[in-house]
């Protein structure tokens, strides 16, 4: 199916790794341009080498969206390299594990600014361009905001914060033709995800365990599944839908897990 993307820039933050990335390959096979933003300018050029190297194009600014000056300086760039913006992938943050018994406030807030305010930040400067081109955002979430997790208050209300943002632009941009949606995550395969799972004691027993309770097919969601449903949200082909959380997640959120396999 074409989606109906060829030419069209779309921003992506956090896009040299993960989900990200797996976002910017994907619109770069529906001829689309990825504007890779990150923090750090040599994972951002390898992300950009992997999709020029499949054929596609993309490009990348580097920038820490948790400073001020910082998301505005990144769409101000992408404008100036492109002219345009069609669209805008919300997704950098990072599930830093700030609880209620062992956090304070002043982390609560850091964890809130790395997570949740510059979604808010880079839409507010993007949002000249997207009025032009009717583009559509998408917001990557978490099933943590529905399901809690424990130990990570910060990280459950910043995600609780993006369903309401979705919700909330949705309804205020519906005027313009802006369509905003939300893709939600729960176990995705990730460098970041590999990282942890490095990190305790068994960690194929602790995978096991984890793809156990994950009802379809008994496994974690890939990258390249999050970003297939993104660039379809991002696409006309998906030209009446808005305001929606969709989770892509095998479904780990909401089916009975009964089924269960130990």
């Amino acid at each position: 199916m074409d989606f109906g993307l060829k030419d069209k820039v779309v921003l992506v933050t956090g896009g040299a790794k993960g989900i990200g990335l797996g976002v910017a390959q994907v619109l770069a096979r529906e001829g689309a341009i990825a504007a890779i933003v990150g923090r750090n300018a040599e994972d951002n050029a390898a992300a950009v080498r992997s999709v020029v190297e499949v054929g596609g194009r993309a490009w990348s600014v580097a920038a820490e969206l948790t400073r001020p000056g910082e998301c505005q300086r990144a769409v101000e760039a992408t404008v100036a390299e492109f002219g345009r913006i069609d669209g805008l992938v919300n997704n950098a943050g990072i599930n830093d594990g700030v609880s209620l018994e062992a956090g304070d406030a002043e982390r609560f807030v850091e964890s809130l600014r790395k997570n949740l305010l510059h979604y808010y930040e880079i839409a507010h400067f993007a949002l000249p361009e997207l009025k032009k081109s009717r583009g559509a955002i998408v917001n990557i979430g978490s099933k943590v905001a529905e399901t809690g997790q424990g130990g990570t208050s910060a990280y459950a209300a910043a995600n609780g914060g993006r369903n309401s943002l979705t919700r909330e632009w949705a309804v205020e941009l519906a005027k313009y033709s802006i369509r905003v949606n939300a893709v939600i995550v729960a176990e995705c395969w990730t460098p970041m995800y590999e990282t942890w799972l490095g990190s305790v004691e068994d960690p194929a027993a602790t995978r096991r365990q984890i793809e156990n309770r994950i009802p379809f097919e008994n496994r974690m969601t890939t990258c390249e599944e999050i970003a297939n449903m993104t660039v379809f949200l991002l696409s006309p082909r998906s030209s009446h839908t808005t305001g929606q959380l969709i989770h892509v997640d095998g479904g780990y959120t909401h089916l009975d897990r009964a089924v269960i396999r130990e």
